[in-house]
């Protein structure tokens, strides 16, 4: 069974850095493409950014040169980096994962985790 467990939200001040991580288990995390999604109260979910099984990355705009993505296939664990938070970074953030980019891309990905709570005060 898969399952994808996100920690490390928190909030923080606006300008600082916080590390989330997504754990995976039931399957490896180098056979899937992967992602971050958030969802700000009251706003549709967006995705921030994915990895590719060849490790290509994408971001989305508004977090390009701030986030990164990565992962420790050894471990099993998806990481997104966010530095230079801003208030409208404030979101639930999940993990996704999906042998298909495109699914990803589409908001369609066979496996989601929980959520993190990320807020950040100006």
């Amino acid at each position: 069974q898969v399952r994808l467990v996100e920690s490390g939200g928190e909030s923080v001040q606006a300008g600082g850095s916080l590390r989330l991580s997504c754990a995976a288990s039931g399957y490896t995390t180098s056979t899937d493409c992967m992602a971050w999604f958030r969802q700000a109260p009251g706003k549709e979910r967006e995705v921030v950014t994915i990895i590719d099984r060849a490790g290509r990355t994408y971001y989305s705009d508004s977090v390009t040169g701030r986030f990164t993505i990565s992962q420790d296939s050894a471990k099993r664990t998806l990481y997104l980096q966010m530095n230079s938070l801003k208030p409208e970074d404030t979101a639930m953030y999940y993990c996704a994962a999906d042998p298909s980019i495109q699914r990803l891309w589409s908001e369609e990905a066979r496996y989601w985790g929980q959520g993190t709570q990320v807020t950040v005060s100006s």
